[in-house]
């Protein structure tokens, strides 16, 4: 193949610290639902999930910015990162026409007359 190699595509640069905070903020927004409402005895787990929530969303923000903290990250390039979905260049010499198939030989016929 005389296709020349696409660039590795870089990581995107995400703020985690925002998505997890919004996510942390929708577990407590439930717990104080839940609160307010007071479910049913069969259904207090559902405030021990919320519970859980924000504990694991509590979690992953430290573990986040002590991630941030270290600077294990790969120093991102200043180059523009372009979407996995880009379409690659159009190449000026024409794609190698494949070989046709060949098609099956019919089947023997046998008289057993």
């Amino acid at each position: 193949m005389n296709q020349s190699r696409l660039p590795e595509l870089q990581p995107l640069r995400t703020n985690d610290s925002a998505t997890i905070l919004v996510g942390t903020g929708l577990w407590a927004a439930a717990l104080v639902v839940l609160l307010i409402v007071g479910p049913d005895p069969e259904h207090q787990w559902w405030i021990w999930t919320c519970v859980s929530g924000i504990c694991g969303g509590l979690f992953g923000l430290w573990f986040v910015r002590r991630r941030d903290r270290r600077g294990n990250a790969q120093p991102a390039s200043q180059e523009p990162i372009e979407p996995a979905t880009a379409v690659p260049p159009v190449s000026s010499t024409p794609p190698a026409s494949p070989t046709p198939p060949v098609p099956p030989s019919p089947p023997s016929v046998s008289s057993a007359s």
